[in-house]
């Protein structure tokens, strides 16, 4: 974080110095709330949770380093005692921002939101010193966390913006205001808790609606091939760019394709000129990721090649999203376990076709969360996708929504051994590891909740130390 002393930043949160013997001393380290994060200088963020209260851990953490404690009580040690220790947090990133002159990019999304902005802060790395979100903490305690990780030497914030009801990204915005604005695309993730993908359009499109005006320097980059998404324009009072595979589009793709690894190519084109990309990662759906990146880039002043070079060799920064391994007896696994929907669950399918050309291919895969009424339905579908894919090996695991993905596989013609219906993440496992030859590819995937990546996992140990159980 920028340095700033106890004094100012009590000012700053509206907070009382406890237990401080000289105000002046300053904040030199991470602001963090977990405690094993400290380090000299640190501000430890004192949270209350259902397990853990963070108040317990003061002592500590100021003799591992921290200066002092943002806590909503005195515990006997430097602190600054507010009454509400979120809302504290949020108004010193507000404050921090202000301060910084970096220019803050933020993106939200139904789907792949943490695959596009790790693209967006490679690309903008190259440029000047990036800090972005780390994963995918893109909530309100995540969000400002990244925010006060950035020094005076940060030019550019990449922001990933969550939203589980309208009025989230409104209040995200408020605590760090964005220059640019990126809306990737309006799906079906969290379906079940908007109630339609028309209240879910109208809460990331509060994403646009908090830009600054054109004159202002405000930019709203838009999914040309994606109505919902499209149709913000006429909500933000910003300069817009689209971009996407459609002419009409400012930054666009043409001569799309897939290597014979899956991974995606294409031609790029942006007003500044024209260049080839051959990516990293896999699948074609990082088409699109892309493509918004380079809208950003290019609006911050990157040419067709300097960005295109960096989409080549940008690679995957969080964990469990087409994370692939190849095992030394030849067996491919794909974990793309960290979560799921109807679009990101589709998307890694058909990657595994393209991957898998040739090989027998497996596909892992469990419940979608949070899809409420629609919930039978798209599991139906992503069953009978798998089937029209010629995927060779359904594994469905888990309880009432993994029986739904085989009934849609059964009902598209997925008879035999060709689909099967486990029930729990070990059966999954010792039945891959009974089953597996040289040359498989597996895809492994399902909502975070499932934890399905223990099967990936031990997979992955299994080619190297034979038998191996879920942890």
């Amino acid at each position: 974080m920028i340095a700033l002393s106890l004094a100012e930043i009590a000012e700053v949160v509206g907070g009382q110095t406890h237990d401080i013997p000289d105000p002046s001393v300053q904040v030199t380290g991470p602001v963090v709330r977990d405690s094993r994060e400290v380090q000299p200088g640190s501000l430890f963020v004192a949270f209350v949770g259902e397990r853990v209260d963070g108040h317990d851990f003061g002592p500590a953490v100021v003799e591992a380093g921290a200066v002092a404690l943002l806590a909503s009580r005195p515990v006997g040690v430097p602190a600054i005692v507010v009454d509400d220790v979120q809302s504290a947090l949020g108004a010193l990133a507000r404050h921090v921002v202000r301060r910084l002159g970096a220019t803050l990019v933020a993106l939200t999304g139904s789907a792949g939101k943490t695959s596009t902005k790790d693209l967006i802060a490679q690309v903008l790395a190259r440029k000047a010193p990036t800090v972005f979100t780390p994963g995918s903490l893109n909530n309100e305690i995540g969000l400002p966390l990244t925010a006060l990780s950035a020094t005076e030497e940060t030019r550019f914030l990449v922001l990933e913006m969550g939203a589980r009801g309208i009025g989230h990204i409104r209040y995200l915005t408020e605590l760090t205001p964005p220059q640019i604005g990126l809306v990737l695309n309006v799906g079906t993730a969290h379906i079940g808790e908007f109630g339609g993908r028309e209240q879910i359009a109208q809460a990331k499109g509060e994403l646009v609606e908090a830009l600054p005006s054109v004159e202002d320097g405000g930019v709203a980059v838009l999914n040309a091939d994606d109505p919902l998404v499209r149709a913000m324009a006429s909500r933000t009072k910003a300069k817009v760019i689209l971009f996407g595979e459609s002419g009409e589009a400012d930054v666009r793709a043409e001569n799309v394709r897939l290597t014979d690894s899956g991974q995606p190519a294409f031609s790029l084109h942006t007003p500044s000129g024209c260049s080839e990309v051959t990516m990293r990662l896999y699948g074609e759906h990082h088409v699109s990721n892309a493509l918004a990146a380079a809208a950003v880039a290019h609006e911050l002043g990157m040419s067709a090649d300097e960005i295109a070079t960096a989409l080549s060799e940008a690679g995957s920064l969080s964990r469990w999203r087409m994370e692939v391994t190849e095992r030394p007896d030849g067996v491919t696994i794909v974990n793309d376990a960290y979560n799921a929907n109807p679009e990101s669950m589709r998307a890694a399918l058909r990657a595994l076709a393209a991957m898998g050309k040739g090989r027998r291919t497996w596909a892992v895969l469990g419940k979608m969360a949070e899809l409420g009424d629609e919930a039978l339905a798209e599991h139906d579908a992503v069953g009978r996708l798998a089937v029209r894919l010629n995927v060779g090996k359904l594994v469905a695991v888990g309880g009432r929504e993994a029986s739904w993905l085989q009934l849609g596989a059964y009902n598209e013609g997925s008879w035999g051994e060709e689909s099967v219906h486990v029930s729990d993440a070990q059966a999954a496992v010792d039945l891959l590891r009974s089953e597996l030859r040289p040359g498989d590819v597996v895809l492994v995937k399902a909502s975070r909740s499932v934890g399905l990546e223990s099967v990936a996992q031990a997979l992955v140990e299994a080619g190297t130390e034979g038998e191996v159980a879920v942890r």
